[in-house]
């Protein structure tokens, strides 16, 4: 170690350059570990919430048929490859980030022409039977094979978010809540305290 000093003498600077990338690393650590980075390499739908603006778009979602069929990256996401999946995701992700941080969310969510394609193309992907079905394809224009140049939602609204989509129409909470959660929020602690009170003294 004596002949390493002796090769290359310390520099004055040294232990201040140590110290910041020390301070920045814990800084990235600490931003990635509040920002729940992790939770956006997975299919969890609960992801969309990190982000509070989310959470009517989650909750009608979420009371929709399409629940028990496609998470959001389903739709959200295009699915040709899994790199195109993952290169989408994070363009998205720092977009959706940025905006977030910067608290400049707009007051209406409207799908850039990025999304609104992937959307496009994952309806006609699931339900391309639906869609070109010749049955309905005879009372219905848009469902002609040649006729795919408008998005599904201009007739489809409804699905899979619903009509209503505000933060007071789902409550005053900012994700949803669970069974206990909720318990805790609406029972007053005075009310609980004697119920069980009353529970143990009959």
């Amino acid at each position: 170690m004596a002949i390493f000093h002796r090769l290359i003498p310390p520099r004055p600077w040294q232990p201040v350059v140590i110290v910041l990338l020390g301070a920045m690393t814990a800084l990235v650590i600490y931003m990635i570990k509040i920002a729940n980075v992790a939770s956006y390499l997975t299919d969890d739908p609960r992801a969309c919430l990190n982000c509070h603006v989310m959470t009517t778009e989650y909750i009608t979602w979420n009371h929709s048929s399409h629940r028990e069929v496609a998470s959001c990256n389903d739709c959200h996401v295009p699915q040709d490859n899994v790199f195109k999946q993952y290169a989408f995701k994070a363009k998205d992700g720092l977009y959706h980030a940025t905006v977030y941080t910067l608290r400049t969310e707009p007051q209406a969510i409207v799908m850039h022409e990025d999304g609104q394609v992937a959307v496009q193309n994952n309806c006609i992907r699931c339900h391309f039977n639906q869609v070109t079905d010749a049955k309905t394809a005879s009372w219905i224009d848009a469902h002609l094979n040649d006729r795919l140049d408008r998005t599904c939602w201009e007739c489809h609204r409804e699905t899979p978010h619903g009509r209503v989509k505000s933060l007071s129409a789902v409550g005053f909470h900012l994700e949803p809540l669970s069974e206990e959660e909720g318990q805790k929020l609406i029972i007053p602690k005075w009310l609980k305290a004697a119920t069980q009170n009353q529970n143990k003294n009959p």
